[in-house]
């Protein structure tokens, strides 16, 4: 199980809800240190103190704000943690606002909220319900590791999830990076339509093809060649292409006959058969019509 990141209390109102907080992700990538290629000895950082040349213990070093060259101003760890801020030991709800007005860009770093204590489950589990209901997400400020943070709480399963959000100020406009007006037909969209459709997958990103970490098994596969003193297994080179495609509308097509043959050969896309239209009942001719009339009259 995931270990405890922070613990303290949801303010809801005049509502606490007492919380512990752990990480929603895990990192499975890779890590390397740093070796001397001349006898494979092992290469550490080491913190030394500049005045007197000589290597620091951790219990010896502390954190400092330098005001100019000559002050320094020193900050301790229990300083930071008596800041007087409401949101220092609670995640302080500030308001609700629909889930889709969020900008995805705001959006950091995950945690699950559980309750701490049964005392908790009841005024949590209230939380969520009303969270799911209203369809709405709730903005939060909390404190943490020496700073305020604006934070999104929304619902995940039967869990509450917090997400870190960047301030609005801290989000950079994209006006200057976009692209000069082009001139599109209409048939160019409806080709991009229809390619997005070829490519939907309505279960989503769990349990497809792509969604693995390609460069982190093959880095392993490289890893455990050379510990076997084997040669490392080398990439395969990938067909080149037919020829450029310069034309915008031809490349679409032949996009979407590719996403096509790749449904048909199994792929993680649903592929819809359409249905056959159903016959229209066929009108009597005009012909049977008048000869049953003169029958009748007859």
């Amino acid at each position: 199980m995931p270990h405890t990141v922070w613990s303290g209390a949801i303010s809801f109102g005049l509502v606490t809800i007492p919380i512990r907080v752990s990480s929603a992700t895990e990192d499975h990538s890779i890590r390397f240190h740093q070796y001397h290629l001349e006898d494979m000895a092992r290469v550490r950082t080491r913190k030394v103190c500049e005045i007197e040349d000589r290597e620091v213990t951790q219990d010896e070093i502390g954190k400092g704000y330098e005001i100019s060259r000559d002050q320094i101003v020193p900050i301790s760890d229990d300083e930071l943690d008596d800041i007087p801020l409401p949101t220092a030991k609670a995640i302080e709800i500030a308001a609700f606002v629909p889930y889709s007005d969020i900008d995805p860009i705001q959006i950091g770093d995950g945690y699950y909220l559980e309750a701490d204590g049964q005392v908790a489950n009841k005024p949590y589990v209230l939380l969520r319900r009303a969270l799911e209901r209203s369809d709405k997400a709730a903005i939060a400020k909390f404190a943490w590791h020496g700073r305020e943070r604006l934070g999104l709480l929304r619902v995940k399963g039967e869990t509450i999830a917090l997400h870190a959000l960047k301030w609005p100020d801290e989000v950079r406009s994209p006006a200057e990076l976009a692209p000069k007006p082009v001139d599109l037909t209409e048939k160019e969209i409806d080709e991009a339509l229809v390619l997005i459709d070829s490519m939907t997958r309505e279960e989503g990103i769990d349990g497809a093809d792509w969604a693995t970490d390609r460069y982190t098994a093959a880095l392993e596969e490289v890893i455990h060649a050379k510990a076997d003193g084997k040669k490392p297994p080398k990439a395969e080179q990938d067909e080149e292409p037919a020829g450029k495609v310069v034309d915008l509308m031809s490349a679409l097509e032949q996009s979407v006959q590719k996403a096509k043959a790749s449904r048909g050969d199994g792929g993680d896309a649903d592929v819809h058969e359409l249905k056959p239209k159903k016959k229209a009942p066929a009108k009597k001719s005009t012909s049977k019509k008048a000869a049953a009339k003169k029958t009748k009259s007859a």
